[in-house]
């Protein structure tokens, strides 16, 4: 029988699951925006947990390494946006290629920094992303709902940000025309090659976030499973949400609680192997995928090659 305090329990733990994914998805949903396909948020979190992992265990500012990771992230962003938008290159090509070289390339800093392990040291509690409203109330349930890390009232918060931007600033409305008609974009002044730059470097600044949020809040070190497919997720959240903020959060908060729900599951004797209890969060992420596919609308541009008049 689940009692007060361990709902209370799911519920925070779903926020802090989602968090990661949710920062990741605002990122790539943004890109996409823009018309550039990120499918390469997955080795963007990834280089981003190792950096914020390696700058909180030597430089002991979590903020600092949390904002390394974000930038670790941008600079692979930065590789995607240069091949897709200035070079017209295969936008999925590139993020398959970005997902196999930002992990072997985060193995080789772990093991250099850490005299050969893949693993790195546990971050020490202090040098971790503080805890928000915790202790502040004797309340369990209070505590296990509200005393979440600050990265996720963070990723809360860039919700609300990214559709004021959208929908209520001339950049954001200058990204939705990008990626819906280029060509008419670029009869109407806007710099069509620009916006998709900062659109996709952003993407990769988000992921890479949302990696240095697993490895400096969720947990306290980077590892090779640590991120665990939460890239590809990410941009599940990003269909299923109908590429709108709003909708990335739902999304996100859904494989949260999936997550969730497979923790408390493995924490008691229900007799279902582990395995199997691992996989719901990803069987039922793939199952909202089939259900809502058919009823999302990405922009018109999104993954097509652009080409300036001076190129044609």
């Amino acid at each position: 029988m689940i009692n007060l305090t361990i709902l209370a329990l799911i519920i925070g733990n779903t926020f802090s699951n989602a968090a990661p994914v949710l920062l990741t998805g605002l990122g790539g949903m943004m890109s996409e925006k823009s018309g550039v396909v990120n499918i390469g948020l997955e080795g963007m979190m990834t280089i981003g947990a190792l950096t914020g992992a390696v700058l909180g265990y030597y430089v002991g500012n979590p903020w600092l390494a949390f904002l390394g990771g974000g930038l670790a992230g941008a600079f692979f962003g930065l590789i995607h946006a240069f091949v897709s938008v200035s070079l017209a290159g295969d936008q999925t090509i590139s993020g398959i290629a970005i997902n196999t070289l930002a992990p072997g390339l985060a193995l080789f800093l772990s093991r250099l920094f850490f005299s050969g392990a893949t693993q790195t040291p546990s971050i020490p509690l202090e040098n971790k992303i503080p805890r928000l409203f915790r202790g502040i109330s004797s309340n369990q349930v209070f505590n296990n709902i509200f005393g979440q890390y600050a990265t996720v009232y963070l990723s809360l918060i860039m919700v609300v940000v990214l559709y004021v931007v959208l929908y209520k600033t001339k950049l954001g409305l200058r990204v939705i025309a990008v990626g819906e008609h280029p060509k008419a974009s670029e009869t109407l002044n806007i710099n069509v090659v620009k916006v998709r730059y900062l659109s996709v470097i952003f993407s990769g600044f988000m992921g890479g976030l949302g990696g240095a949020s697993m490895s400096l809040a969720v947990v306290s070190s980077f590892s090779p499973t640590l991120i665990a497919g939460q890239g590809y997720i990410a941009l599940v959240t990003v269909i299923f949400g109908n590429w709108k903020p709003q909708g990335v959060l739902i999304g996100s908060l859904f494989f949260g609680l999936a997550q969730a729900i497979a923790t408390y599951l493995g924490s008691t004797s229900i007799g279902i192997p582990i395995e199997f209890i691992s996989m719901i969060p990803y069987i039922a992420t793939l199952l909202i995928l089939i259900i809502f596919k058919g009823r999302s609308y990405a922009p018109k541009a999104s993954g097509k090659p652009y080409f300036t008049v001076e190129d044609i």
